[in-house]
């Protein structure tokens, strides 16, 4: 084992929403449970991440904040600077901050080489260092010729292929391929880890987090738009239905999020006011207790969602988005074709007995375990196996890279194979 206590720097861009805080914080958790002398440092853009609660030797280092516009480009979030300089400053900050830390393992978190690439100095700094240097995929990352498209744009082909030393996918095999359909440089297949989705559990304090008073001890369904910034739709489907009163439903917890518009924060919390069976939640950053003593659970299938359904196991309706990026309703197609949960397509929104209809039957429908997949929740464990690896100087010498000996001969010899191959943890 390194004579000196281990390191593990995690990269979150977070431009917008919760999803890769979420994820970076839930695997620096689970790491310092395992190793009980290591150190996680997390740098992320998130403007909220002061929010959040950190175990005992997880930090986090803020950089400055930007948004994405409704055209795609980027602006700073609060400083008064043009984003080049805004970018720049981020750029210096990882970087120092990465070469000070020296971290054994760098993960950084589904954006190769960060935003607009302002990653890509800290992986050439350390490429000929000891740090391992991951790329963490979320299961689906969106229709393939869509991401074909801009990894073509963003030209991350060559840090694919000859910085990064492995890519881990944070999803079982066999449900999802985040690559499927994109074709990759020779090698970079060889480079795919499977670790199954990563498992939420309650806070130690869950007890000390209070219930509306309307639900304590009664069932509910628990309505989550994730961050919130493109949940507007879904949250107006469900209050209409509650509206409408076609059918006697359970009573509806909706935690809207930090980041939905404030304008639809006083609407929807208005309407709620004129109905008996209906609370609203601004943000929590402790959600995992609400999911936990839900009946049921209505949310967009964003991938943080997706995992706390499968830890708690509800009935779950999904109302995936379809843009600006079409993961969600990949994701939710294959979750519903595996029997784990059902879908109700948002271009049927508006209609309320639609949305009333399918709350009705929600509390009643079968559990996600019900499905039998096997290996869903496995994330964290198989995540915390591979750090010990390579914390042992072993990287390789228990899960070798690439297909299994006897498929050598069947691979694509131009790197062009639009079938990924992977080996799991």
């Amino acid at each position: 084992m390194r004579s000196h206590p281990p390191k593990v720097l995690i990269y979150s861009h977070d431009s917008f929403g919760l999803g890769h805080l979420r994820r970076c914080r839930a695997i620096a958790h689970s790491l310092v449970g395992e190793f009980e002398d290591m150190s996680v440092l997390i740098l992320s853009g998130s403007p909220i991440i002061g929010s959040f609660e950190f175990r005992s030797r997880v930090d986090f280092v803020r950089i400055p904040g930007v948004i994405k516009l409704r055209n795609g480009e980027y602006t700073p979030l609060s400083l008064r600077l043009n984003i080049d300089h805004t970018l720049a400053i981020r750029a210096s900050i990882i970087e120092h901050t990465a070469k000070v830390f020296d971290p054994d393992i760098f993960i950084v978190d589904k954006e190769p080489l960060g935003l607009r690439g302002e990653v890509l100095p800290t992986l050439d700094a350390l490429k000929d260092t000891h740090t391992r240097l991951v790329l963490g995929l979320r299961d689906v990352m969106d229709d393939a010729e869509i991401l074909q498209q801009e990894w073509d744009r963003k030209n991350v082909y060559p840090a694919l292929q000859d910085l990064y030393d492995e890519i881990w996918v944070y999803g079982p095999e066999g449900l999802c391929n985040p690559v499927e359909g994109v074709k990759l440089p020779e090698g970079v297949t060889d480079k795919l880890r499977y670790t199954g989705y990563l498992r939420r559990e309650l806070p130690d304090d869950a007890d000390q987090v209070p219930t509306p008073e309307p639900f304590e001890g009664a069932p509910y369904i628990l309505v989550t738009p994730g961050g919130g910034g493109d949940g507007v739709e879904m949250v107006d489907w469900v209050m209409s239905a509650y509206e409408s009163r076609r059918h006697p439903l359970f009573p509806a917890l909706i935690i809207l999020g930090p980041f939905m518009p404030a304008a639809s924060v006083a609407e929807f919390t208005e309407r709620a006011q004129h109905l008996r069976d209906v609370e609203i939640i601004r943000f929590t950053p402790q959600i995992e207790p609400y999911l936990d003593r839900a009946t049921a659970i209505v949310g967009m299938g964003g991938y943080n969602t997706f995992c706390e359904i499968l830890s708690f196991d509800k009935p779950t309706l999904m109302v995936p988005r379809v843009v600006p990026r079409r993961e969600q309703a990949i994701r939710a197609a294959r979750a519903e074709e595996s029997g784990l949960l059902t879908v109700l397509p948002i271009d049927l929104y508006p209609d309320p007995v639609r949305m009333a209809d399918a709350l009705a039957i929600l509390p009643k429908a079968t559990r996600p375990s019900a499905a039998g997949v096997e290996n869903l929740l496995r994330g964290l464990d198989l995540v915390g196996d591979r750090v010990t690896d390579i914390l042992s100087d072993k990287p390789d010498s228990v899960l070798p890279f690439g297909p299994p000996k006897e498929h050598a001969d069947m691979d694509d010899q131009d790197g062009d194979s639009d079938e990924a191959e992977a080996v799991n943890f």
